[in-house]
């Protein structure tokens, strides 16, 4: 039987969309994560690709393929979403993965942090607070978006969460680490932005000829230090 509270629906006309709620939770995230797994490890034909965010899980499929191998559904939603269904049942049997524990050097220069100030000012902290603050903390790594590679993290400690800019940058250096409300990511290229960056990285986040082109991944911890 299917939790009420899961909810799966059309993603357009060639995806469906698993729910568990709407909210940031490592366990939310846990079971977006554990349910990826076992659409990897249990495709069927005319499946395309799985997109996991902080609590949902997108299924994306060829419909004619869909419909040709599962006639005796009325619709390849349908077909996709018993597909969902099984997978639901069957979540307890796929283990969870022991996380990785990855440690980020930050420079917080003056030059690079270029909203430190200002989150200081907002939380009537000195810089050297925030930084402290922001690298006492290990954060969870709950999706990927935005640009290949940029890892939506949290929680960002609410003594230090800031609010977007009013007006985004138009170029926001490629490394730099900024924060958004209580959560925080790393820049993985140069772009426009509205996060407020208080540091920056040299790690490649995006190596796009690697075997594995996203050096972070759903799941992950990160934990950020500091470097001159």
């Amino acid at each position: 039987m299917i939790e009420k509270n899961i909810k799966i629906f059309p993603l357009g006309d060639n995806a469906l969309t698993i729910s568990f709620g709407n909210e940031i939770s490592p366990e939310l995230n846990n079971r977006v994560l554990k349910l990826a797994d076992y659409c990897s490890q249990n495709s069927f034909l005319g499946f395309i690709e799985i997109v996991s965010a902080y609590a949902s899980l997108s299924v994306f499929y060829d419909v004619l393929v869909v419909r040709k191998n599962f006639s005796e559904f009325s619709t390849a939603f349908e077909a996709v979403k018993n597909f969902a269904e099984n997978a639901l049942r069957n979540l307890n049997k796929i283990p969870e993965k022991k996380p990785r524990l990855i440690e980020i050097p930050v420079s917080f220069d003056k030059k690079f942090a270029l909203d430190l100030e200002f989150v200081a000012l907002t939380n009537n902290l000195t810089p050297d607070e925030v930084v402290g603050i922001f690298t006492a903390q290990t954060y969870r790594v709950y999706m990927l978006g935005f640009l290949p590679g940029f890892a939506y993290m949290g929680e960002v400690d609410e003594k230090i969460a800031a609010p977007r800019k009013t007006s985004p940058r138009l170029k926001v250096p490629k490394g730099s680490v900024g924060i958004a409300g209580r959560q925080t990511g790393i820049y993985s290229l140069e772009s426009p932005g509205g996060w407020q960056i208080i540091g920056k990285t040299k790690v490649e986040l995006f190596t796009p000829e690697a075997e594995s082109p996203t050096f972070l991944q759903a799941g992950d911890l990160v934990k950020f230090y500091a470097v001159n």
